[in-house]
């Protein structure tokens, strides 16, 4: 692991996006302060449950005001890490909202225990994280459906369900 630690403070540009076809997705999330731009791997999954995150973070707090509009990923999309570990706080000092990403630990132990392990950390406003939230959101949801019974994404021609046993295939 390569321990890089990357402090971002009042970011210029907060955002997730994908590449790749539906069902082949790869989801970045990135940030830029002035010339220096980071971007991390994360899963579907993780994009998801960080974006309900903010909602509820952000539903706490004074209301927004004009969210950023520009919000695609910059080239080269070069992502520094792959993420194991996501964090959110309030600092209400600054009013800003704090992201911490931590890197995915390679030999399977906990990744807070990991000090080798590179970290961004990003802060930046309220209504750059309402536009992240927004945005990641849209992304998750034009993905394929999730089964009904296990969550999974199902393909058009099903999937192997381990609710099932794999006995029979959920349609679309």
């Amino acid at each position: 692991m390569s321990g890089e630690g990357y402090e971002l403070s009042d970011v210029d540009r907060l955002t997730v996006g994908t590449q790749g076809p539906t069902g082949q997705r790869v989801f970045y999330l990135q940030a830029r302060a002035g010339a220096e731009v980071v971007t991390v791997k994360l899963e579907k999954q993780q994009v998801g449950a960080l974006a309900r995150y903010l909602g509820e973070v952000l539903a706490d707090l004074p209301d927004v005001g004009a969210l950023p509009g520009e919000l695609e990923l910059e080239e080269p999309i070069e992502p520094r890490f792959v993420v194991g570990v996501l964090g959110v706080s309030y600092d209400d000092a600054t009013d800003r909202v704090v992201l911490v990403a931590q890197e995915a630990s390679a030999g399977g132990e906990d990744a807070d225990d990991d000090p080798d392990a590179s970290v961004l950390r990003v802060t930046a406003t309220r209504e750059q994280v309402a536009a992240l939230a927004i945005r990641g959101t849209a992304l998750v949801e034009a993905g394929r459906p999730p089964c009904p019974l296990c969550g999974y994404p199902l393909d058009p021609a099903g999937h192997v369900c381990p609710k099932t046993n794999g006995h029979r295939a959920p349609r679309l």
